[in-house]
This record gives C-alpha cells, sequence and structure tokens, in this order.
C-alpha cells in the first residue's frame, strides 16, 4: 500500500481519485508541529537545537497517518512546492522516524504545481529526497523569528508598557507606514498655477492647450506661484495672435504585464477587486485546491506562492491558440513572449499563477464558482491571457502653439489607441491614482502655420500634496522592492499589525495608531539596526543563501545572536524615563502640533503654567502635566481602552473642560444614547425647557484628545457665513451626520477641502451655486398641507419633486419644463403628502370610543383603574 500526505483534505480527496485504489491519501492539516510558546524553545548556547511539540489537534488528526503507515510500502510527501511544503514533509518524515514506521518503507518527496490528474502522475514519476537546504532555510528562518519575539517583546513590556509585542519583519512593516504617516504630518504645501486656453482651428474645431514659455522663458512647475503672477500670464496669453508653430507626431507601443507571482495578485486583487491580501490568498487556496465541476473535483489554477513570472510552454502555446480563435491572428505576437523575475531575492522556481487550462474560460466556471472565486479566477485568467497577446500601438501627438513674438507658447497633447492589442482584454492598475486615463485624448488635425483663434484663458489655483498612505497594494509592493519578508508572509504581517492595533485601515488606506508610532520610535531608538529596511532584506539573502546551499544556517544564527543578544543586554539598565524622553522628542510633532492661535501646544489647557510631555501609567502611555500631582491634566494617546486610567471617566458624570471666556459658563464633555458630547451650561431650574448648547463629536474626534479650545470651536457651530446674493438667506457652516458643509435653507453641500470653521463667504456661494447648477434646483411653491418648499431637482435616477423627506420621481414621458407647482402637489399627495397630519385627528377619535365601550365591560380591577385615566384623558 502507498501513503500519500498532503496539507488540506480537500487535496486529499481529490489527488485520491487521481491516484486509483493503491493508494491512501491523507491530509497533515498545515504544520504538525511549532515550537512552544515559552523560553527555552531555542537554544542558542547549543547549536540552536529546538524543541518542537505537536499539539492536541494535531496529534488527532496525525494518528491516521501513523496507523496508515503501519504496512505501508511507499510514502510519498506531497506538501505543497514552497519552502513551508518542504518543512511539513521534513516534520512528518522525522515525526514517523522517532515512531519507529518508516524501517522497510521507501520514502520519497514529489511536487506539483497544479492539482491536474497529469500533474500528480507526472510527480509520482519523478520522485525525489526532502530537499535538507530547502528545510535548513526554514529553520534558520523559524528560529530568527522565535529569538527577536521573545525576547524583543519582553524588553516592550517592562519599558514601555500598554505595548503588545514586536516581531522581526512585522516591526519593519511597521515602520514603512509610521514614517510615511510621519512624512505627510511635516509635509506644507506649496501653492502654484497654472494657465491654461481654449483655441478655434481654421476647421472650427476646438483645441485646449496649456501655456508652457511666457515671455520666452520657459515655466517649471512653480513658476507661477500666486494669483498675481497667474494673472499677469494671463493678460499676457490674452494680448497674443496665435499660430500652430509645430506638430509632432510619434508611434509608441505599449506591452502586456507578466503573468500574476503571489505579490502581484495580492496588488492587483487590492486594486481592481478591494480584496485584503489575506483574503486573496484564502480565495486562490481554493482555487488551487480545486473546484467540483459537475461531478469531477478539477484545481483551476496553479500554485499561488510563487516568485516566478515564468509560465510553461504547454500554458503559452494553449493561451496563443485561444488568442487567435478569439481575437484574431494580428492579436497574436510573432514569437512567445518570456520574462524574468525582477523582484530582489525571488525563491524557488516556479511557473507563475496561471489557469490550469485557459480554455476553462470565466463565463463558462462561472455557475461552479462563488462570487469572490469567479472574480479572481477571471482576474487570473485574463492577466494570463493578455500577457501573450499583441502589444498595444498607439499614436502620440503634440502640438505647440506660439503667439506672434514668439515670446508665448502652449502645448497641447494626446494619444491614440490606433490598435488595442492586449488592451482589449486586460490592463493593468495603478497606485495611487483615483482616475487612471493616461491623459488618452484626440485632438484635431492641425497642420504647422495654422492661425488659431484665442477663446477663454483660465487660470486654476493647486497645491502640491503629500505622499499617500499606503494601501494593501502599494505596502506589499515596497516590501517586495526593498527585499522585506517572502511574499507568502505579506497577508499575515499586515494582519498581525492590524489585530495588535498598531495600525488601522480606513478608506483602503494604512494609519498607525499611536500604539504603533511609540513601538516604532522605541525600536528605532533603541533597536535601530533590526529595524533597518537593508539589515531585514541582508538577513533574507542570507536565508535564500542558506536555501541555496551557499550558506551554513547555524554560522547565519550565531551572527546575529551575537549582536542582537548585545542590544537585549545594554537595555537592562535603561530606565523608563529615558525611553519616555527619547519617545517625547521623536514623537513631539505628532502630539503637540502647532496650534492655529500660535501658542505653545506644550502649555498645560488646564493650570496654563505645567509643560505637557509623555507620561507613564500602568496601561501605558499618556500625556500629562508637569505640574502633577497639584494640576491633574492627562490626555491619552490611544483612545478606548478599557482601563486606561488616563481616559476620561463619562460614566460616573460630565468631565468638566473649563470655563467659557465670554460668559463664564462651564464647558463639559458627557456620554449620551447617542454617543459624547460637548455642552455648555446647564439645564436653567427655573426654565428647564431652555436647553443648553450641544454639540456631538464626530467620528475622527476622539473624547480623549477633546480640550475647553476645540469644545468651543465644536459648539461654535452652525455659524453664519454671510448672505446669498440671489435670495438674501443665510449660508450656514456646519458640521453634521455625513461631515462638514455648508448650508442654504434646505440645500445643504458637503465641504471636504475647507473647515466649516474659516469657509469665507464667497467660497460658500460657489459652492452652492455649484450645486443648484448641478442638480438645477427649482422651488415651485409650498405644499398647502406640509406648509413646506416644493423642490424640483435633477437626482441619479432622473429629476425628481420632494416636500421634506417625501420624494415623487417624474414619470420617463415628462419633461422637467411641465412640471407645475399643481402636478407636483398631486404626485406628492400619492406619496403620502399632507396625509398624516389629516388621519391623527381621526385615530384619536376611534381611540375614545373604544375606551368608552370596553371599559364597562371589563370586570377585573385593574380594568376599573384603567379607566377613569382613559376619560381624563379624553375630556383633555
Amino acid at each position: 500500500m502507498n501513503v500519500v500526505v498532503v496539507e488540506s483534505p480537500a487535496k486529499a480527496k481529490t489527488i485520491n481519485k487521481y491516484l486509483g485504489k493503491d493508494y491512501i491519501v491523507l491530509a497533515s492539516y498545515g504544520h504538525i508541529r511549532d515550537l512552544p510558546a515559552k523560553d527555552g524553545s531555542v537554544r542558542p548556547d547549543d547549536d540552536f537545537s529546538m524543541d518542537w511539540e505537536m499539539d492536541a489537534r494535531s496529534k488527532k488528526q496525525f494518528k491516521e497517518i501513523t496507523d496508515a503507515m503501519k504496512g505501508a510500502d511507499k510514502l510519498f510527501l506531497a506538501t505543497d512546492p514552497d519552502r513551508e511544503g518542504e518543512a511539513i514533509s521534513w516534520h512528518v518524515q522525522e515525526v514517523l522516524e522517532k515512531k519507529r514506521l518508516l524501517k522497510g518503507v521507501d520514502v520519497k518527496r514529489i511536487v506539483f504545481h497544479e492539482i491536474t490528474k497529469q500533474a500528480v502522475l507526472d510527480a509520482v514519476a519523478a520522485p525525489r529526497e526532502v530537499n535538507q537546504e530547502l528545510v535548513e532555510a526554514y529553520l534558520a528562518r523559524r528560529a530568527l523569528d522565535y529569538l527577536v519575539g521573545f525576547n524583543l517583546s519582553p524588553v516592550l513590556w517592562r519599558k514601555l508598557p500598554g505595548s503588545r509585542s514586536a516581531g522581526r519583519v512585522q516591526s519593519v512593516a511597521l515602520r514603512l507606514i509610521c514614517e510615511r504617516e510621519a512624512e505627510i504630518e511635516a509635509f506644507n504645501p506649496v501653492e502654484y498655477w497654472s494657465v491654461a486656453a481654449k483655441f478655434t482651428t481654421p476647421k472650427k474645431k476646438a483645441l485646449a492647450a496649456n501655456l508652457t514659455h511666457l515671455n520666452g522663458d520657459k515655466l517649471n512647475k512653480f513658476s507661477l506661484g500666486n494669483e498675481a503672477a497667474a494673472t499677469g500670464a494671463v493678460s499676457t496669453v490674452e494680448a497674443g495672435d496665435y499660430t500652430v508653430g509645430n506638430v509632432e507626431r510619434k508611434k509608441t507601443r505599449r506591452n502586456p504585464a507578466p503573468p500574476f507571482t503571489t505579490s502581484t495578485l495580492q496588488q492587483e486583487a487590492s486594486r481592481k477587486l478591494g480584496f485584503g491580501a489575506k483574503r486573496t490568498m484564502q480565495v486562490a487556496q481554493k482555487l488551487y485546491e480545486g473546484i467540483n465541476l459537475g461531478g469531477e473535483t478539477v484545481g483551476l489554477i496553479t500554485y499561488m506562492r510563487t516568485d516566478a513570472v515564468t509560465l510553461s510552454n504547454e500554458a503559452i502555446f494553449s493561451a496563443r491558440d485561444l488568442i487567435g480563435e478569439q481575437y484574431g491572428k494580428r492579436y497574436v505576437p510573432e514569437a512567445p513572449r518570456t520574462y524574468k523575475t525582477k523582484a530582489k531575492n525571488a525563491q524557488e522556481a516556479h511557473e507563475a499563477i496561471r489557469p490550469t487550462g485557459v480554455a476553462r474560460r470565466p463565463e463558462a466556471m462561472a455557475k461552479y464558482l462563488d462570487a469572490d472565486q469567479l472574480k479572481l479566477y477571471t482576474l487570473i485568467w485574463k492577466r494570463t491571457v493578455a500577457c501573450q497577446m499583441a502589444s498595444a500601438e498607439l499614436d502620440q501627438v503634440g502640438v505647440v502653439i506660439q503667439s506672434q513674438d514668439k515670446n508665448t507658447w502652449l502645448r497641447a497633447s494626446g494619444s491614440v489607441i490606433t490598435f488595442d492589442g492586449f488592451l482589449t482584454l486586460y490592463q493593468e492598475g495603478t497606485d495611487d491614482k483615483e482616475d487612471d486615463d493616461k491623459g488618452d485624448k484626440l485632438l484635431p488635425d492641425v497642420q504647422t502655420g495654422d492661425v488659431l483663434n484665442l477663446g477663454p484663458v483660465t487660470a486654476d489655483q493647486h497645491f502640491t500634496q503629500p505622499p499617500p498612505r499606503y494601501s494593501e497594494a502599494s505596502l506589499v509592493k515596497s516590501m517586495e522592492e526593498l527585499g522585506i519578508g517572502r511574499p507568502s508572509t505579506y497577508a499575515s504581517i499586515i494582519s498581525v499589525l492590524q489585530d495588535r492595533d498598531y495600525v488601522r485601515l480606513d478608506k483602503k488606506r494604512f494609519i498607525p495608531e499611536d500604539r504603533g508610532r511609540l513601538v516604532t520610535a522605541f525600536l528605532a531608538n533603541f533597536f535601530n539596526r533590526y529595524v533597518q529596511y537593508d539589515f531585514t532584506a541582508n538577513l533574507e539573502d542570507q536565508l535564500d543563501g542558506i536555501s541555496n546551499g551557499d550558506q551554513d544556517w547555524q554560522k547565519v544564527l550565531r551572527e546575529f545572536w551575537a549582536a542582537f543578544s548585545g542590544a537585549i543586554d545594554d537595555t537592562k539598565e535603561l530606565r523608563v524615563r529615558d525611553v519616555l524622553d527619547a519617545l517625547d522628542k521623536d514623537l513631539a510633532e505628532h502630539f503637540f502640533t502647532e496650534r492655529e492661535d500660535g501658542k505653545d501646544p506644550r502649555v498645560c489647557p488646564t493650570c496654563g503654567e505645567g509643560r505637557l510631555s509623555l507620561k507613564l501609567g500602568k496601561f501605558g502611555a499618556f500625556i500629562g502635566c508637569s505640574n502633577y500631582p497639584d494640576c491633574r491634566y492627562t490626555r491619552p494617546l490611544i483612545q478606548g481602552e478599557d482601563g486606561d486610567e488616563s481616559m476620561p471617566d463619562l460614566e460616573s458624570g460630565p468631565k468638566e473642560l473649563g470655563r467659557d471666556p465670554e460668559t463664564g459658563e462651564m464647558v463639559t464633555m458627557r456620554r449620551g444614547p447617542y454617543g459624547v458630547y460637548v455642552q455648555i451650561g446647564d439645564i436653567d431650574p427655573e426654565d428647564k425647557k431652555k436647553k443648553p448648547k450641544r454639540a456631538s463629536l464626530t467620528g475622527d474626534m476622539k473624547p480623549a484628545d477633546m480640550d475647553l479650545e476645540k469644545a468651543l470651536k465644536l459648539l461654535s457651530l452652525p455659524r453664519n457665513v454671510g448672505i446669498f446674493p440671489d435670495t438674501g438667506e443665510m449660508i450656514k457652516a456646519g458640521i453634521g451626520r455625513f461631515g462638514p458643509y455648508v448650508s442654504l435653507g434646505k440645500t445643504f453641500v458637503s465641504i471636504k477641502e475647507d473647515s466649516p470653521y474659516t469657509i469665507g463667504e464667497n467660497r460658500a456661494i460657489a459652492l452652492i451655486h455649484e450645486k443648484m447648477e448641478k442638480t438645477q434646483m427649482v422651488v415651485l411653491g409650498k405644499h398647502p398641507d406640509e406648509k413646506k418648499d416644493i423642490i424640483l431637482q435633477n437626482g441619479r435616477w432622473g429629476p425628481f419633486v420632494k416636500v421634506g423627506r417625501i420624494n415623487a420621481r417624474l414619470p420617463k414621458d415628462m419633461d422637467r419644463e411641465d412640471m407645475t407647482l399643481e402636478i407636483a402637489i398631486e404626485m406628492l399627495n400619492k406619496k403620502g403628502a399632507g396625509k398624516k397630519k389629516k388621519a391623527a385627528p381621526k385615530k384619536k377619535a376611534a381611540a375614545k370610543k373604544t375606551t368608552a365601550k370596553k371599559a364597562p365591560a371589563k370586570k377585573k380591577a385593574p380594568a376599573k383603574k384603567k379607566a377613569p385615566a382613559k376619560k381624563k384623558a379624553a375630556s383633555e
């Protein structure tokens, strides 16, 4: 009997069908052993010998394998074709040897990169031994991660309470995110202007161009640095007469992207499908292990953990045949396309991720796959086929427009796709761009010397933008470029950072939490070498050297441990105060940002004399006043920590923030049924109907950061901005449930780039005009019953009328111009407008009659007691 060990039970069932009754295929369920989570599992003094243990779950599952080995002739170790898979095979073999179950058994290692019958049979026909060099690379990596985690984390717990733990690779990835955030915070936007003009060609075609030369000088991005310079440039352009100085035409080609590796699949799935790295790998695992296609389980893609971009000849020619059949001969390049891996530290020369058969088109697989599986399979299928298609061909055109004196130049550029090639099927996504139109546009046909008629000239204000926060795709890309970690570990790295609350994902971008920034600052100050990008990358090089047989794994560990253990020992005499002083200095710009009024952000807002700095409590770091205990002002770094003594306790009552300098009334922060809010003053005992002014904290505000200044700003909203000239009504600015806004009556406009505290009258008028023009909003008149304006405007699904919260869409055969007040009232009444007010009295009357009839009929005491109360209500 032949025993085959694979990793997953789903894979086991499929392979058993391929191999037949002479084979028993069993699953190891991943790793069967691991290092015990305690000190001493890796012993540097004993040449890095390691202890391994099998948990209860693994013992139960492994028993099936040990039972099958009794009387077996051959053992085929068929775990995944990567380092981890090699390690699992080594663990299985070692455990079975210790149990003395391999005596007389022929043990072989087999690998296959796709779960198809032919691939499995070919693997069984070409077995090999377990690759000891790959196993040693695994042992070295596992030992490194253990030694860092079990020696560095306790230092963090002692010197920086509240921290979770530190990992060898995760800490470096966290540093990437924190450093990007620091760049964004330190960024100072620079103003610049651009000038554009519209022309009419001799053939009456429109041509738009941008100013490139002014007064004989070539302009750079910041040449027009303010409105005055831009206005002067506009005047100069308007004063000239223009002709076409030159027309540049160039043919270019755009080549397809290579097939997917683990890293590029994670990046593209993030960009195009919105999948996180973990989700991508989970879905890919299912596609690899096999899908039931009408009674037969078939693996749809090749192994999804790979750095390679190569394809087998069979896959290449299958794709070329399909391209010729579906798109025509022109879409098939003369020679097959081959690709080379550019990623640093590429390991294991597997194939790229591809469909096991391109004949299985996504549309044919739709009935067998769930939504996520179909999306990912479609992405892989398209990328694989497109990588073997012909290049796209483009005509790039540049038109230089010159004034008569040759001192003013403008340029129009565009490109036209003359042959779409691979673009007919697939185009690679890009990072950090909302729109990826590449500037492709069609320009009118003009010739050198053509006289152009000048139209409107406009100047636009711009500001430089900070570097974008990392998305999952761009973080994975950066880690790969720096050689940090392995593509197969990126998903787990990202998950760990979020699980430890070191980072959070907001609008698909990573934002470091204060806890994460503290850990990064601590490591950068006291373990700087071990969070350096090149150090981590060099370690990856050494691990690859071990897997290639070029380096001794124990020597690599000895060199690492000698320096690392010394760094750990150096922290034993490190005082917590030294740690806080270093972090206070490093993170000053983050925790003590400049105030708008120019006052020192370090000055305590409560006593006005003490200096704010980092302090350390039982549950972690917080901001505190130097005048403690006379002044007890505190501000936590991390919001929402249970038991964090630096968090304001709102459950036992309101927190006093200080008195309003204008009214002398106390400003407090309170917790209500709908969240945290601030309030000025209190309820007047003599006039309880008059409520004090309140304002809810918005989603991006932390109660822990709220002080008197911020509370008074919040309570100042909504504020009057100015008079709207068209109607004479007051424009207001405030913060609502959907964020900051300006409003005019019932018209609300969200503001993203402006602040509700500072937005000016002209800006607000312009925004409201834009909203009205976009929606074509018209007030038809008042509804007779609702006593509110009936508004006609355009919406997402066409024009509609509304009164209050009741909407009615216009019929498809009706134009906006045909709408009248009478028709609108009739349409809205059908939707329920005005009915509630008329129906209410009838319901009350009915209630009275029912009470009068039923009360005498009831004999029970409770009914008699309730009757007078109902009569009293009726009499009222």
